[in-house]
């Protein structure tokens, strides 16, 4: 008698699908581990008294390296079938010109590095020419002029020390080179920062994400805006007197383009704070992160991106409006 079950065959035994291995920026290991060692010799030497500032600059560089080592284990994005990578002068200019393209591109090869880079250094070598052309003097003493008047109002001796030593620290050439260099290293948190709360935003609108997809985004959203915003700046800051030109405010930029024109930041300075929100370059950084988010994200979908940017926006403006309210004198 045959056996029944002679063309039984076992069905093969499952098999499950395992993600693809994904690469760690272990470059940012040694960098992180090199900018540590640096950051020990520059604060070694300004506590002794060789460079002016040198304390807080290596202090600068060690918590970027601590930062750099952290980042070195988030594992980078597995994107199927991913385009080729553009070159780092491509992205750089094509982020004016074609974003959509650029941020397709960060996507599967999130870059961020020279973007960081560029903008902390033309945010810090803004700063050292406001300084330059303001003077140490006039913005020293008005700060602590209005320190003088707020609620958190320091003892006199210290406001006295915050004179004399803060002009010539601001004159010294090595605090001010480790102010740009400090300035950089901020940017890099900064962006960190900025990228951790669209990522949060990202998941709760129901989108999805990876971590190193929305810093890269946050870094080129900030460049075309800070390479507009700053090189405006630059021209007004030579072209107008300095004496018309806010020792506080002005540090920031000088780009006119919002309803801040028509409303008293001494008198109003809530209402200020709204008004300067709406104008061309805010609304441009508004669509371009909204862009960024859309086509940088794993999926996240036109309303997502536009609802994340939105949110922050908002929130963004009422902590401004906050700090308005409490400390409405440094607006004056």
């Amino acid at each position: 008698m045959s056996d029944p079950n002679q063309e039984f065959q076992a069905p093969p035994p499952p098999t499950t699908e395992t993600e693809p291995e994904r690469d760690r920026p272990t470059y940012l290991l040694y960098a992180g581990i090199g900018l540590v060692v640096v950051g020990i010799i520059v604060a070694v030497l300004g506590i002794v008294g060789m460079i002016t500032g040198g304390a807080g600059t290596g202090g600068a560089f060690g918590a970027l390296g601590i930062l750099f080592v952290a980042f070195s284990f988030i594992r980078m994005p597995a994107v199927p079938n991913p385009p080729p990578r553009m070159s780092t002068v491509g992205t750089l200019a094509g982020i004016f010109f074609e974003p959509t393209s650029v941020f397709r591109n960060l996507r599967a090869h999130p870059q961020f590095m020279a973007a960081v880079i560029i903008v902390g250094l033309l945010n810090g070598i803004y700063v050292a020419a406001f300084v330059h052309r303001i003077t140490a003097e006039r913005i020293i003493n008005f700060t602590v002029d209005k320190l003088e008047e707020s609620p958190i109002k320091p003892p006199p001796e210290a406001l006295a020390k915050m004179r004399t030593d803060g002009v010539e620290q601001q004159k010294a050439v090595g605090q001010q080179i480790g102010n740009v260099l400090k300035a950089v290293v901020g940017h890099f948190f900064g962006v960190a920062f900025l990228a951790a709360l669209c990522l949060l935003g990202v998941l709760a609108f129901g989108g999805r994400m990876h971590y190193w997809q929305t810093y890269a985004v946050v870094a080129y959203v900030t460049l075309p805006f800070t390479v507009i915003q700053k090189g405006i700046s630059f021209l007004i800051l030579y072209l107008k007197s300095p004496d018309d030109i806010h020792p506080l405010l002005g540090q920031e930029q000088l780009v006119y383009d919002n309803l801040g024109l028509l409303v008293s930041s001494k008198d109003h300075p809530v209402i200020w704070v709204i008004a300067t929100a709406i104008g061309v370059l805010a609304f441009y950084r508004l669509w371009l992160s909204a862009v960024g988010l859309r086509e940088g994200g794993s999926k996240v979908s036109s309303s997502q991106g536009w609802g994340v940017a939105i949110t922050l926006f908002v929130l963004f403006l009422l902590f401004g409006m906050a700090l308005a309210a409490i400390f409405p004198g440094f607006l004056s």
